[in-house]
């Protein structure tokens, strides 16, 4: 008895068996410019698509959670919720969920908190377009990519810890909350945390930074870069 030989697969279904399932991306900034920009170049390279965009930390987490994105592309200094506390929240609640911060903040306390919160990857604003799509690419393997100057800083502060004011996740939070003017119970509110948390978070912020009071930590919050002066609140 002879069994007939399977046809063979039409080209089409051999091409679709061997495609690669595009990087899924949600961007996260608070310039409608820069997410816009990121729109149209990120899927110039086939294999990656923009799923979403957010305009802030906590609508990024909300959307992280409903799209499940490969890869978030994170800025740090954001309205309503930082880029780092964003990080936390999302790296916690979906450990598939890769994020690579683009930012052009360049101090070490940032540097660190964020990739304490869990980013993958840490680049600045003036990467290029082909070095971008690739870090995405690598982040979505679970590879990490530092821009040169990250790089050098992050290796600096792990070489020599005892010359950099290390801050937690919380506490880099915590300390942009501060220098906009926000009270102990507001601070709790925005990090979804207890009042008796906050208030610990921001007594361990005054002792790392050894400052006095919320003014002096608001111009440490300006001088390393974590929020413009124009962002500076009542004290």
């Amino acid at each position: 008895m002879t069994t007939d030989a399977a046809e063979p697969l039409p080209d089409r279904v051999h091409l679709k068996i061997m495609a690669r399932a595009p990087v899924r991306i949600l961007i996260a900034d608070d310039h409608e410019v820069v997410r816009q920009g990121l729109c149209r170049l990120l899927p110039v390279d086939p294999e990656l698509e923009v799923v979403g965009e957010a305009a802030n930390g906590r609508e990024a987490v909300r959307r992280s959670l409903r799209l499940r994105p490969d890869v978030v592309v994170m800025d740090l200094l954001m309205p309503e919720m930082d880029g780092t506390t964003a990080t936390h929240l999302i790296r916690r609640a979906l450990p598939d969920t890769q994020v690579v911060i683009l930012t052009n903040v360049l101090n070490d306390d940032s540097i660190v908190a964020a990739v304490r919160a869990g980013a993958i990857g840490y680049l600045l604003k003036e990467t290029g377009a082909v070095e971008l799509r690739q870090a995405i690419k690598l982040a979505a393997s679970r590879q990490s990519q530092l821009s040169p100057k990250i790089a050098t800083r992050l290796m600096r502060t792990v070489a020599d810890p005892e010359r950099h004011v290390l801050l937690s996740v919380h506490e880099v939070g915590v300390l942009r909350l501060i220098a906009c003017g926000l009270t102990n119970k507001e601070i709790a509110g925005e990090l979804f945390i207890n009042e008796r948390t906050g208030k610990s978070h921001v007594s361990n912020v005054f002792s790392k930074l050894g400052v006095r009071n919320r003014g002096q930590a608001a111009v440490h919050a300006v001088r390393i870069g974590l929020v413009p002066f124009s962002a500076v609140g009542p004290r």
